[in-house]
């Protein structure tokens, strides 16, 4: 993993990367909650996590 905290994309806040972290990991930031995907990990690279929509049972 490379060095630096990365900034979350909604608030600019540092995220922290657990170091056993791997790509698609969802993490959170703690300081506006928001769910963050891990798309790299060399170099830390982080996009909002996609929602989750209901289907209905369709």
């Amino acid at each position: 993993m490379t060095e630096g905290t990365p900034l979350c994309p909604e608030c600019d806040a540092d995220v922290e990367i657990p170091s056993d972290a791997m790509e698609n990991e969802l993490v959170a930031c703690a300081e506006c909650g928001i769910e963050l995907e891990i798309m790299r990990l060399d170099p830390i690279e982080l996009e909002l996590a996609p929602e989750v929509e209901e289907d209905w049972g369709e």
